[in-house]
Parts: C-alpha cells; sequence; structure tokens
C-alpha cells in the first residue's frame, strides 16, 4: 500500500501550541518501523492549477506570497511562514497523489491531511487549503480527460469520520451533486455554526463504541441508498479517541479499530477505490494520537492486498 507524507514540511509555531505537529514525523516513523508492506513517498506540491479547482485566485495567492491579514491567520490557527505555505500545498499533493493511486491499486493513504475546515476563499481550523475537495476535483478531471468530456461526471463519496464537522468541504459541496458529503462529529463541538453535509450525522458528548458503530453502520446504509460513488475519500480523524483533548467522545481503541474496518471494508466489498488522510488528534499523551493513527495504518496494510477495484 502506498503512502506519502509531507514531513519535511514543519512549522515552528509559539511554545505552547496545542497543534500536535510532531506527530505526523512520529507516525511516518512508526510505520517505517513496523509495517513493510506500507511504501513511504514523498508528496508532491499541489500546483496553482489544482488549487484553483476549489480555491480562489486570491486566496491561493494571499497563502503563497504571505499576505495573508493577521485575522486570516488567527482563523487558520498558523502564523505565515514559507513552511506554512509549502506543507500546505504538498498535503494538498499527498492526497491527490494517494488517490490517483487508489483508483487501480484500490487502497493508498497520506499520512496527514484532511484539512476539511479550509472553504474556497479562507482557511480555518488548522486548514490551509481543503485537501480532500481539491483531490475529487482533480480526480474528477482525470476522469473526463481519460473517457472524454461527453462521460458522465466521477461520482466521489467523502466520508468524513473526524470528530469536528467537516464544514468547508461541505460549502463547497453544497449545490454539487457529484460529490456526497457525510460527516458524523461531535454536535457541541467546534465548528459551532455548522454547514449543511448531504448526511451529517450529531454525535452526543460522552458517545461510546457501541454508540458510534451504530450511527457509522446506519450513515453508511444511507449513504448507499442514496448515492453510487466510484471514488471514496476517508477522513480518518483520531480525535473521536477518549484520549483526545478537544474530542469529548468516549470511543476506545477497539472502537477506532471498529470504525477503520468498518468503512474500509464497506468500500473493499463494493470493489471502490479509497484514499485516507489522517484529519485531527489530539491526544492528551501524543503517543495516544500515534498509536490509533498507526492502528489505522495497521488494518489498511492487511486490507489493501488482495483489494481490487472494479472496472470504471
Amino acid at each position: 500500500m502506498k503512502a506519502f507524507y509531507a514531513t519535511d514540511f514543519v512549522l515552528k509555531l509559539p511554545a505552547g501550541h496545542r497543534f500536535p505537529m510532531q506527530k505526523y514525523a512520529l507516525l511516518r516513523d512508526a510505520i517505517a518501523a513496523a509495517l513493510p508492506n506500507v511504501d513511504l513517498a514523498p508528496a508532491p506540491a499541489a500546483t496553482d492549477g489544482q488549487l484553483a479547482m476549489v480555491h480562489t485566485p486570491g486566496y491561493v495567492d494571499a497563502v503563497t506570497q504571505g499576505t495573508l491579514s493577521p485575522a486570516a491567520q488567527r482563523e487558520i490557527g498558523f502564523p505565515w511562514s514559507p513552511q506554512m505555505s509549502l506543507r500546505a500545498r504538498h498535503s494538498v499533493g499527498a492526497s491527490i497523489a494517494a488517490a490517483r493511486v487508489a483508483m487501480t491499486a484500490g487502497l493508498a493513504a497520506n499520512i496527514a491531511g484532511g484539512t476539511h475546515h479550509a472553504y474556497a476563499d479562507k482557511g480555518s481550523g488548522f486548514c490551509v487549503f481543503n485537501d480532500m475537495a481539491v483531490t475529487a476535483r482533480v480526480l474528477q478531471a482525470d476522469w473526463l480527460q481519460a473517457r472524454g468530456a461527453r462521460a458522465r461526471p466521477m461520482q466521489v463519496a467523502i466520508i468524513d469520520c473526524d470528530v469536528h464537522q467537516g464544514n468547508g468541504t461541505a460549502h463547497i459541496f453544497q449545490r454539487d451533486t457529484s460529490v456526497f458529503t457525510l460527516s458524523l462529529h461531535g454536535d457541541k463541538n467546534f465548528p459551532f455554526r455548522k454547514e449543511a453535509s448531504d448526511l451529517d450525522v450529531p454525535l452526543p458528548d460522552g458517545l461510546d463504541d457501541a454508540g458510534y458503530i451504530e450511527a457509522l453502520e446506519q450513515a453508511l446504509a444511507v449513504l448507499e441508498a442514496r448515492f453510487a460513488p466510484d471514488l471514496v475519500l476517508y477522513l480518518a480523524g483520531a480525535d473521536i479517541h477518549e484520549g483526545d483533548r478537544l474530542g469529548r467522545l468516549k470511543v476506545t481503541d477497539a472502537g477506532m479499530q471498529a470504525r477503520d474496518l468498518a468503512v474500509l471494508g464497506w468500500a473493499k466489498a463494493r470493489h471502490l477505490p479509497l484514499a485516507f488522510a489522517m484529519a485531527g488528534g489530539y491526544g492528551i499523551d501524543i503517543a495516544s494520537t500515534v498509536r490509533v493513527q498507526f492502528q489505522t495504518f495497521a488494518i489498511a496494510e492487511r486490507m489493501a492486498a488482495d483489494w481490487q477495484v472494479a472496472g470504471l
């Protein structure tokens, strides 16, 4: 299984900053040491043209040139720097590359990504560019290029299992019937002003393993009844975990394993290509975040071996 990383681009954040930047390198190193069937590769950078499929030219330029206002930087949660801009581009590029690999290999990953709070014209909540939205648009363009302009649009399902609603993604695709946005998220958690996904599943504080898996299985059944995807993009957020500082749920390691098995198993049984990103994770102990995200990769490594993609 191919996995792309952008860990060469590390932001120098102020002391006490709550974003755990080091988790990506720790996860990559853990995968390299223990999962020999995961092929790690450096992420390419997303191009201006790829970013412009979702983001406004003015916003892309502001991130690239360092002209974001102080208010815009505060909303993102990162101070601007050349590294910040480069990391954002490579994080998007990692998801694009993973999805392109998944179209033939069945399964691939981004060791970061899941930046679902970014809107077309602004970033938010530690998200600069929306990697899964850009990936959906790039893969749809690849689809038409391969099949001709008169081909039907590629249908993309975005299954967002981060504890925070994918508000930016929902807003970007709110009137687009070719992309189905599914978000399972904490009802009372950030963002406090939610957008309308195609299917929102608000979850109560303190929800346990059984409640989470029941909600997920019901959501997947609704997705299947309403939409027939050609590609699945999965945000495997670690912040639903009971040890997360920001999550407010009570999902254990076993519950997270069941979640990953449910989503990956659903796509695999239907011979659908799937690319996943790690999304959020803010463990009180960073080791717990790395552990449960490593668990996602261990499950994916096992499942990838015989993943067959239907002829598209």
